[in-house]
């Protein structure tokens, strides 16, 4: 029973690997305020959705995503009247999370010059997240963002990351992202050394029991006045997966709140 678990969650996660595989260069990232239009939307806001309309909104995407999977994530924000743009990881996150980051800072540096905005908030997924704290911690963020909502971000690492090894395929296959955000990694050891939150940024992790690829699901979670937010705690039979914290509409919700600094209080029926 057991071995047929790790078999099935290898298969979940060899699946989020496959588009990376198979594609070509991943395209540039492009600003807010250019003209492509899956990556931006009215510099009007709209809604309630509190101080952080001002903010530019970047979706940073998590291994193997590419921009296009973040598309309705996107569009549910420019709904609400947010200005979006949305960050593929250099070769797909398959890389160094550090040099990731880098890059990320000059993007964010160019969102920021495009949109005259001071800061921007982030809703990162799953290395992005990663990415995103990396970039507050060492790269001079902080002063740059006012929020950080992460989804299913492994702060603390999965052994997910370590299912190849364990089935005799080598150390992540060779992917380094994988490989850093392996429970106990030189990477994150460093990335959690000390305070989880520096900055004013404010800091929200969201995630859910299903995740298949976060395990244990408590390390999506950050100390140090972070607010953790546990989808199945208002709404115990939602069911959510990994990828499907970018699509479902209580999470949503909750994203929502964060932006607005709100106390979360999700709608359990959103669609």
């Amino acid at each position: 029973m057991l071995l047929r678990k790790i078999l099935v969650t290898a298969t979940a996660a060899a699946a989020i690997l496959v588009p990376a595989t198979a594609a070509t260069a991943a395209p540039a990232p492009v600003p807010a305020e250019s003209a492509t239009t899956t990556t931006t939307t009215s510099t009007t806001a709209t809604g309630d959705v509190g101080a952080s309309a001002t903010n530019p909104v970047i979706v940073v995407g998590g291994l193997s995503g590419v921009a296009i999977a973040y598309e309705p994530l996107a569009a549910r924000l420019r709904g609400d009247g947010h200005r979006v743009s949305i960050y593929q990881l250099p070769g797909l996150g398959l890389g160094d999370i550090a040099a990731s980051a880098r890059s990320f800072s000059g993007y964010v540096a160019q969102v920021r010059a495009n949109t005259g905005a001071a800061r921007v908030d982030l809703v990162a997924h799953s290395e992005g997240g990663l990415v995103s704290r990396y970039y507050l911690k060492y790269l001079g963020g902080t002063g740059s963002v006012g929020r950080l909502i992460t989804l299913g971000s492994p702060h603390y690492g999965t052994y997910i990351a370590d299912i190849a090894k364990f089935l005799g395929l080598g150390d992540c296959i060779g992917i380094v992202a994988c490989q850093q955000m392996a429970i106990g990694s030189a990477f994150l050891n460093d990335l959690n050394a000390g305070d989880d939150t520096p900055g004013t940024v404010r800091y929200t992790t969201i995630r859910t029991l299903q995740d298949e690829l976060v395990r244990p699901t408590q390390n999506a979670t950050l100390a140090d006045g972070a607010v953790n937010a546990l989808v199945q705690t208002w709404c115990p039979v939602r069911i959510v997966g990994h990828l499907g914290l970018v699509l479902d509409g209580t999470t949503y919700t909750m994203v929502q709140d964060a932006l607005a600094d709100r106390s979360i209080t999700p709608n359990c029926f959103a669609i």
